[in-house]
C-alpha cells in the first residue's frame, strides 16, 4: 500500500461535503506531475485529505477506491482522475504551520513542492504525521 495526500479548497470541496458524499472523483487534476501521481495509485492505498488556501491543514484520510480513468472534464484527454471514499476525520487536524516547523518533515513533498494538488507520502511521513 501507498501513501498520498490530495489538496482540495474548502469552499471547493471540503472535507464534510467528501463524508456526505461518501464517494467522489477526484478530477480536475492538469499539473503532469500530479497526474503521474494519480496513476500511481492503487485501490485500498490511503491519502490524506489537505484543505488547502483556508485552513492549511490536513483534516481526514480517504480510500483509493478506482484506480486512474480519463477526465471527462479534460478536453486534450492527457489526463486522469481516481476515484476515493472517506476513511474518517483525523483526530485533531495538522497545520501546514505545525509540519514546517517539524524537522522530520522538511522533504515532505506538500512541503517541498507545495504548488502540486497530489504528492506521495512516505510510510515513515505517513506514520509521524499519523500521529501529530
Amino acid at each position: 500500500m501507498a501513501y498520498w495526500l490530495v489538496k482540495s479548497e474548502p469552499f471547493k470541496y471540503s472535507w464534510d461535503q467528501m463524508v456526505k458524499d461518501g464517494r467522489t472523483h477526484w478530477d480536475g487534476v492538469r499539473n503532469h506531475q500530479a497526474a503521474a501521481n494519480l496513476k500511481a495509485m492503487q485501490v485500498g492505498d490511503k491519502a490524506f485529505f489537505y484543505h488547502s488556501n483556508e485552513g492549511k491543514e490536513i483534516v481526514g484520510v480517504v480510500e483509493i477506491m478506482r484506480t486512474a480513468y480519463p477526465d471527462p472534464g479534460d478536453e486534450t484527454g492527457r489526463f486522469v482522475m481516481v476515484d476515493v471514499a472517506p476513511v474518517g476525520p483525523v483526530k485533531r487536524p495538522v497545520t501546514l504551520a505545525e509540519m514546517k516547523a517539524d524537522p522530520r518533515l522538511a522533504d515532505l513533498a506538500l512541503i517541498r513542492q507545495s504548488r502540486l494538488s497530489v504528492v506521495p507520502v512516505s510510510d515513515a511521513h505517513w506514520a509521524l504525521l499519523s500521529e501529530l
